[in-house]
């Protein structure tokens, strides 16, 4: 079935329910019609009772809930809160009384929360009404009514798949996908350090924010352009010189005639056995202005270099040092790899004259890529994202005045952090998300569908 297919399929669907929605209440029976007002009547007049308690509970609760609280919260979404935490004079006490004011950010999360407790309640609601109709047509047709105990059975055998990723599904809307729309919302706001609820509101703001970033404030577009060149760049270089420089050192070790194979292994493992972040703050101090290499380079009759104090040389030194963490794990993995390859296609190279670099070029890399592109694109779009390099390394540095709150070290990751931690500037830091988001995805993409392990999925099997 082909995309168009499935994507028409899925419409019908929801153009069925909804059809069948409204011809249930016109083919319907009394109890049916009755259903669309107190969810579960038709299951009371089935002696369904325990189905028709929970659907007579579910509507309860909802109406209860968006009496005391839903509506509230619904209406308040448009302004995010009104009034402002303050302070009156008590005539009576002679001293100022403390009003507690709208606080904007409960009210954006409560009502997101709200509007996803309405859409579960409409697909319960629709559930119920299909229940109710599919009880009269079973009565029309001389069939049975199933009963409790067929319900059990039906969530132990054939619908047992819902009884165990419900709690899971619930979970994941109530800490993840809640959330995740709660943090997207806010880059539509003005939520920074100057509209800090409770004391303060902030509003909505549109796409001010995002305009912001992309040109409307110079100082803020000159720092996510510049930041974005070199967070790609460094994706790049954290990626490929890996790769490459891994992929080199394993043909080293399993060349033929390479003795102690497993002790050279070993040595370069020994990088990893050590955590990452532990390698990262001891080179930060090594490399620093006034660390141990710097210190040597004095005795030696050399000046200072500034690994981390100058812009150009801080990246150059970030890249490098992550070569030393990086390449071991690249060469476990290619190691592998390498020894699968068909010792056939080398052989018949050579016998038409072929040479090391040609056999690299024209078997070695294609292969590996072809293997190894899922991998590629993996640690490229963690690469955009690799956070503890950075921020352990260098912290950013060397700062800038030229960009706003930012290092010239700093990818957009890392921006993003300094920007929540320290200003409190919420909204920007979810526009940098977001844009985050958009560039993985758009990369991810491009770079898969682009690969030879999709175009040319056969030529290596």
């Amino acid at each position: 079935m082909t995309k168009s297919e499935k994507k028409s399929t899925s419409f019908s669907k929801i153009t069925s329910a909804v059809s069948n929605f409204f011809q249930h209440f016109k083919e319907g029976s009394i109890a049916t019609k009755l259903s669309y007002l107190i969810m579960g009547f038709g299951c009371f007049t089935n002696k369904q009772f325990f189905r028709g308690f929970i659907y007579l509970f579910i509507e309860i609760a909802f109406i209860l809930f968006m009496i005391s609280n839903g509506t509230y919260y619904l209406s308040m979404l448009s302004t995010l809160g009104i009034n402002e935490k303050g302070q009156v004079w008590d005539e009576v006490q002679q001293i100022y009384v403390y009003t507690q004011g709208d606080n904007s950010m409960l009210l954006l999360l409560f009502g997101v929360a709200t509007i996803f407790v309405m859409v579960a309640f409409a697909i319960v609601y629709v559930i119920s009404v299909n229940n109710a109709y599919k009880n009269e047509v079973l009565l029309k047709n001389g069939k049975r009514i199933p009963k409790l105990k067929d319900d059990i059975h039906y969530f132990l055998d054939e619908g047992f798949h819902i009884t165990v990723l419900s709690l899971p599904t619930v979970t994941i809307m109530l800490f993840t996908i809640i959330p995740l729309i709660f943090m997207i919302l806010i880059a539509f706001t003005n939520y920074d350090k100057n509209h800090q609820p409770p004391g303060n509101l902030f509003t909505w703001v549109g796409l001010e924010n995002f305009r912001n970033m992309l040109g409307g404030n110079d100082v803020l577009s000159t720092t996510f352009i510049e930041l974005f060149i070199w967070t790609m760049i460094w994706a790049v270089c954290a990626t490929f010189l890996n790769y490459i420089f891994g992929m080199i050192l394993a043909m080293l070790i399993n060349k033929k005639g390479i003795k102690l194979k497993g002790m050279w292994r070993t040595i370069f493992v020994i990088t990893i056995a050590v955590p990452q972040f532990v390698t990262l703050l001891l080179m930060s101090k090594l490399l620093a202005d006034t660390g141990a290499v710097n210190n040597i380079l004095q005795l030696l009759g050399h000046d200072k270099i500034p690994f981390l104090l100058d812009g150009t040389t801080a990246k150059i030194t970030v890249i490098i040092v992550n070569l030393w963490v990086g390449i071991p794990y690249t060469m476990l993995m290619t190691s592998g790899i390498l020894m699968n390859i068909p010792t056939d296609l080398y052989e018949s190279a050579k016998i038409d004259g072929a040479g090391p670099v040609t056999q690299f070029f024209k078997i070695t890399l294609p292969y590996m890529l072809h293997v190894t592109t899922p991998y590629l694109i993996n640690t490229f779009i963690g690469n955009i994202n690799n956070f503890n390099v950075i921020y352990l390394l260098t912290g950013g540095a060397p700062l800038s005045l030229d960009y706003f709150k930012a290092g010239e070290t700093d990818l957009l990751v890392t921006w993003l952090y300094k920007l929540t931690t320290t200003e409190q500037n919420y909204s920007l830091a979810s526009v940098i998300g977001i844009l985050i988001f958009i560039i993985c995805s758009v990369c991810s993409l491009v770079l898969f569908n682009r690969s030879s392990a999709m175009t040319k999925e056969d030529e290596f099997s």
